[in-house]
């Protein structure tokens, strides 16, 4: 509400908290940090001069490129300012164009925090604020650690009582073995040294250091490897996997912690770049679990978070990243509540559906092939449609729902299962999809729209009398009147 002078209820407008905040720069140690980034593009400049035209052209390279980094973060510094309104901050640049960014603090979702290895030698740190798609984003690249914690303590801040910090989950070291059982992390270190290598090749096949002579020589060399030394590389590889994915695990959740702090979930997680991660309580709507085949045997599971506009959910609402099945529930409780069990199971003509969708692709590829006079891609095509009969019917196994008045949980899927844990109040509509196959065999899928995560939970392949009662029994005041029959 704005005032004017002269307005008898204005007043407190010529006391001093009534002033303009004043504007704030970033940390002017970002100049060091900046350094250490253009100390790393001065080594690739210089090395790219030497092999162009020698030693001079290398100075010449790294000098001209130090000066205009250290030029261009001294110009970011020296424009770039933020200002903490009671209602919005604000974010000012002014090097090249002015831009001025408003991002009202009732939008903001989360504030999260991160460090690499230069910024926590220097105690800095970097603030990113999510306020959604209607709000923006905003970055503040670097200020101190003092106040990052600050600002995300004002800008998450309510008008609530602020209750004591409380840890909820912390990931014990043991706990990093399971970073095999992902397949992410176990061809994550692979797919960076695919990457490197495909950089160092383009540079140079630009420098004309490889030649279509000396590739082709490189893959004669490599042909020519005797069997025994292939197989032995062949076992180094299948060692070094599970061994580097364990070490990709460990530096990007090293100390996993979860803790509760002025109404948030703060995950921290890292361990050269330090990272943090605000998640509002009051935006909380549910969790979802979610594991393998491999991560079931071994009874491991991984949480996340299903937060109201939250952006880049899949790594801002990770609460677990791998941890036993019991501690994944028990923190989901801590966080939404007990998840509801036991899971209803779906009637037995899903089993069939889901038979049905597994192995018909593959049937249809061998029936093809047939066709088309390939016996041996037949065969193989054959064989894989053996082998989706088990895998159809750990589908349907995994189907189920279930409701304890406050909570709704639906579970599906095999090779990727999750179950979703939404709260009642979360849920925005209902929709019932029944397909031509669904309905010959008295089947439906029901989803539940709600405002988190993925925006949708579907409970699959139900019985359609069921679905319907599920939706009425958690909202009969929508669902009611549509079952009613006319002049009843």
């Amino acid at each position: 509400m704005s005032r004017r002078d002269g307005d008898p209820g204005s007043e407190p407008a010529a006391h001093p908290s009534a002033e303009p905040p004043p504007a704030r720069r970033l940390h002017p140690l970002t100049f060091v940090v900046g350094a250490v980034r253009e100390l790393i593009a001065l080594i690739a400049a210089g090395a790219a001069g030497l092999l162009v035209g020698g030693l001079s052209t290398a100075f010449y390279f790294a000098f001209a490129g130090l000066a205009f980094g250290l030029l261009f973060h001294a110009g970011g510094w020296m424009t770039f300012t933020y200002t903490l309104h009671d209602d919005r901050i604000e974010l000012r640049r002014a090097l090249i164009g002015r831009s001025v960014k408003s991002i009202p603090r009732d939008r903001i979702r989360g504030v999260d925090i991160s460090a690499s290895l230069p910024h926590r030698l220097l105690g800095l740190a970097v603030v990113d604020i999510d306020a959604g798609a209607e709000g923006g984003e905003g970055t503040l690249n670097a200020v101190s650690r003092h106040e990052a914690e600050r600002l995300r303590r004002v800008l998450l801040a309510r008008g609530t009582p602020v209750p004591p910090r409380r840890v909820l989950a912390r990931m014990r070291r043991r706990w990093y073995v399971y970073a095999p059982l992902s397949g992410a992390y176990l061809l994550t270190p692979f797919a960076l040294a695919g990457s490197l290598l495909g950089t160092v090749y383009n540079l140079g096949d630009d420098l004309g250091l490889i030649t279509q002579e000396r590739v082709e020589g490189f893959g004669h060399e490599v042909v020519g490897l005797p069997t025994a030394l292939v197989v032995a590389l062949a076992i180094l590889l299948l060692i070094a996997m599970p061994v580097m994915s364990v070490i990709a695990f460990t530096l990007f959740n090293w100390d996993f912690t979860v803790h509760q702090r002025d109404g948030s979930l703060v995950v921290e997680r890292g361990l050269i770049t330090r990272r943090s991660v605000s998640l509002e309580r009051r935006r909380l709507r549910g969790v979802e679990l979610a594991d393998n085949p491999f991560e079931r045997f071994a009874g491991v599971a991984r949480l996340g978070a299903l937060i109201t506009g939250l952006g880049d959910a899949a790594q801002r609402g990770r609460l677990l990243p791998a941890a036993p099945r019991a501690v994944a529930e028990s923190l989901a409780a801590r966080v939404v509540g007990n998840v509801p069990r036991p899971l209803t199971a779906h009637p037995p003509a899903a089993r069939s559906r889901r038979l049905t969708r597994a192995m018909a692709p593959p049937a249809g590829f061998a029936a093809l092939a047939v066709l088309a006079g390939q016996p041996s891609a037949a065969s193989v095509f054959a064989v894989l449609t053996v082998l989706a009969v088990p895998l159809g019917l750990d589908r349907y196994r995994q189907l189920g729902h279930v409701t304890d008045g406050e909570r709704l949980s639906v579970r599906s899927g095999s090779l990727r299962r999750r179950q979703a844990v939404v709260e009642h109040t979360a849920i925005v509509g209902w929709r019932i999809r029944r397909t031509l196959f669904q309905r010959r065999l008295g089947l439906a899928t029901l989803i539940a729209a709600a405002g988190a995560g993925d925006g949708g939970y579907s409970a699959m392949d139900m019985a359609e009398e069921d679905a319907v009662a599920l939706a009425a029994g958690i909202t009969p005041a929508w669902v009611t009147p549509f079952l009613e029959t006319p002049g009843a």
